[in-house]
């Protein structure tokens, strides 16, 4: 595995410096080695006995799923793992509905040599695009909810199960879950080698907006997709699009506070979905579908319009992955969002803060402040439970909280219009208990806080010299 991971990172690392230019090229390339070197990760596909549960656990379920898999010329040996896939899930309510733009009978052929009724093949009569594609199968489902599947990739056999089971979980809570989405790992093209796990928070919308980080396995009440449908304008990215107009949907039309319990999206911390790597794909060669990228962030670009959102939105270093600007600042546009915080570091140049889970445990500590961090997230905007007052701008109704909570007047540095925590503040004040009793009023009101990575400040420690 090492020497296949190896041989594509080189490559990786030859368009990243075209790209992007030395000094940014060494620090990547220096951080994906130190990653690959911890990697321990290996796919563990759940025991016999808990697929035998699974099973007859299901049958007391009755959401019916329906996979759509547009197909064009695939190779018979990954057509048929993808279908083996879906046929040997432990959870059997399913309808597997391919749309087939193909010029041969290849696809055709493999598909009817199943005979399988839940297969329902559709031969499209022109490739009309992947968006059209899968509009197509979808014009077709029946279930309740629908998934997308690649043609090439392959499910878990346990994806279908944890799916419904996730379901009724939620409506013996009086919750109908319009989107739901897993972990994901890749495997090489014999589907030999598992690696690259992406271990996925729970719904970020600012993180969302940075990077389609949602993506495989993905599913989405069949009402509200075939009421969205997919765009060819969005072509390549037609999944993150068609994410971003449900969640603008789940939204509503309320542009003021928005708590993340109110979103009926759930995310299952499970790895269901291998995303197989081959010459051809994606996940092996990023910039082969530079189009694809050019897509997202035209979706992005569509989700703040839809939002009312005045902002503009560039690619960053790494492809798939975007910066939201807003003007004449975020907390300007969004009324949903109360507190930005930004990136605390030493004099080393060392991530010491700036951004903690709700309990105050920090992320992304101890990475270089050139260093992007697990899948890029150390370089995204995302929401936060919680961020630092040392570096952090605020709503005028934030600010009238911190004062309540400090007992003194708020003061905005005029420099930078950041809280001037050293003219407020002492250094006897415990600033991660702050943080967190400021950061959790600000979301119990309903607001939303997002740290900003481009936002940095530098703190000199206190047993460091003058």
């Amino acid at each position: 595995m090492g020497k296949i991971i190896k041989v594509s990172n080189l490559k990786k690392t030859l368009r990243y410096l075209k790209k992007n230019g030395i000094r940014q090229a060494y620090y990547a390339m220096k951080e994906r080695v130190q990653t690959e070197i911890a990697d321990d990760y290996a796919y563990q596909p759940p025991e016999e006995k808990e697929l035998q549960r699974q099973v007859k656990d299901g049958e007391r379920f009755s959401v019916k799923f329906s996979i759509l898999v547009p197909a064009f010329e695939t190779e018979e040996r990954y057509l048929r793992a993808m279908i083996d896939s879906v046929l040997s899930q432990t959870y059997g309510n399913f309808e597997l509905i391919l749309a087939d733009a193909s010029a041969t009978k290849a696809v055709e052929d493999v598909v009817k040599s199943y005979g399988d009724g839940r297969i329902k093949y559709r031969r499209l009569k022109q490739n009309a695009g992947i968006s059209s594609n899968t509009n197509q199968a979808l014009m077709y489902a029946t279930g309740d909810y629908a998934g997308l599947l690649d043609h090439d990739d392959v499910l878990t056999p346990d994806a279908l199960y944890e799916m419904a089971a996730c379901i009724d979980e939620y409506e013996k809570m009086d919750v109908q879950l319009q989107l739901l989405y897993s972990d994901e790992d890749k495997c090489d093209s014999e589907q030999i080698h598992y690696y690259e796990v992406n271990r996925k928070p729970g719904f970020n919308l600012d993180l969302m907006l940075s990077n389609n980080y949602i993506c495989h396995f993905m599913v989405i009440k069949r009402q509200l997709l075939q009421e969205l449908g997919f765009r060819s304008v969005c072509d390549g990215a037609q999944d993150y699009d068609v994410a971003l107009r449900a969640v603008n949907v789940m939204l509503g039309k309320d542009k003021m506070r928005t708590k993340k319990m109110e979103i009926p999206v759930a995310h299952i911390p499970r790895v269901l979905y291998h995303w197989r790597c081959h010459e051809h794909s994606t996940a092996e060669n990023p910039s082969s579908k530079q189009y694809a990228y050019d897509a997202g962030k035209r979706a992005v670009e569509d989700f703040l319009r839809a939002r009312g959102w005045k902002g503009s939105v560039s690619h960053l270093r790494h492809l798939g992955f975007y910066r939201v600007d807003y003007q004449p600042g975020l907390l300007v546009n969004r009324v949903d969002t109360a507190v930005v915080g930004g990136k605390l570091i030493d004099k080393k140049n060392l991530v010491i803060g700036g951004i903690y889970t709700a309990d105050g445990k920090g992320l992304y500590q101890g990475l270089h402040k050139e260093y992007s961090g697990y899948m890029h997230r150390a370089a995204l905007q995302q929401e936060a439970e919680m961020v630092d007052v040392r570096c952090m701008k605020v709503s005028r109704e934030a600010e009238t909280v911190l004062e309540e909570m400090l007992g003194l007047p708020y003061l905005q540095h005029p420099g930078n219009g950041r809280f001037d925590w050293q003219d407020c503040l002492n250094d006897t004040v415990d600033f991660v208990d702050l943080s967190r009793r400021f950061c959790g009023k600000i979301r119990e009101m309903g607001y939303r806080i997002v740290w900003d990575p481009a936002m940095t400040e530098k703190i000199k420690m206190q047993n460091e010299d003058a």
